[in-house]
């Protein structure tokens, strides 16, 4: 099975994992979960990852063609607009992205809310493949952390988002909206029937205790014999009582209500108000006073 070249960006303030994915015979490319950075404390936003991935593209002649999500993340923004903007490149994303819209819409009131899919360009199927150059990317539908997420095999690898970490770190929550434990040990198995050899390229690292480096790629052998949540012999009664004993200990991510306002919107800001300035909702709680 060919092997298309593969840069990864880390961006340490979200623990998230870009990548440069190419066709060395086309040099056609691909971006899979570009990050935006953001700032909450000031709502300032830069394009200093984005322009990291779009310089190395240019200085090693790669021409970006796409930029795939993996799903809706809730702990970054997207810089896939960015991306698009400065190459003409289309965005594409799970079809199950609907679900995700259709959940979130009156959470935050988004009443303009398109929940078709439309912002995006692209909707992909479980099972679709489609070509980035002369290589075939595959899509598999991998629901649990969120009902959208897929991962994207393309040649002799496969970017599996959050549904996997590595192994020493194990797996992905699953208490969003819409998430469950027991779709995602199912999914796992899935994308674990591969051959062992597969290698698995990680959309987060969080250095598991006793690790000093962050790492994010592994091997569909490698998650089968040692991840701590998923290796041969746990059976799936066992997984959804511990993830969601762990999930029930776990804070909400940082970025979470800018990253789900954004992000299901294929990376774009609410429409300017009339001062020209984009507002992001907070939806608040109020916990009653204790007698």
């Amino acid at each position: 099975m060919s092997s298309p070249f593969i840069e990864a960006f880390f961006d340490e303030p979200t623990n998230t994992v870009s990548y440069l994915v190419g066709d060395p015979a086309t040099r056609a490319a691909a971006v899979i979960d570009p990050v935006l950075d953001f700032d909450p404390a000031s709502g300032e936003t830069d394009a200093r990852s984005v322009d990291t991935i779009l310089d190395a593209a240019r200085n090693a002649g790669w021409r970006i063609e796409m930029i795939l999500e993996t799903h809706a993340h809730a702990d970054h923004l997207s810089g896939a607009p960015l991306i698009k903007l400065a190459t003409g490149a289309w965005i594409g994303i799970g079809s199950h992205i609907r679900d995700v819209q259709r959940i979130f819409r009156p959470v935050f009131a988004m009443d303009t809310l398109a929940t078709d899919g439309s912002d995006f360009d692209r909707l992909f199927d479980d099972g679709e493949r489609f070509a980035l150059g002369t290589l075939e990317v595959e899509v598999m539908h991998l629901p649990g952390h969120t009902p959208a997420d897929v991962a994207y095999r393309i040649g002799d690898a496969v970017f599996v988002g959050d549904t996997l970490f590595m192994p020493d770190y194990g797996t992905a929550r699953a208490d969003f909206p819409g998430g469950d434990a027991r779709t995602l040990y199912r999914s796992i198995r899935k994308l674990l029937t591969l051959p062992d050899d597969t290698r698995l390229f990680l959309c987060h690292d969080y250095k598991a205790p006793g690790r000093d480096k962050y790492r994010w790629e592994t091997t569909v052998g490698d998650q089968r014999r040692h991840n701590v949540h998923m290796r041969d012999g746990i059976r799936e009664d066992e997984f959804v009582a511990m993830r969601e004993a762990r999930d029930a200990t776990l804070a909400v991510p940082r970025l979470l209500l800018p990253s789900i306002q954004v992000n299901i919107r294929a990376g774009r800001f609410p429409e300017a108000e009339a001062n020209g300035v984009s507002y992001l909702k907070i939806p608040v709680r109020s916990k009653p006073a204790r007698p």
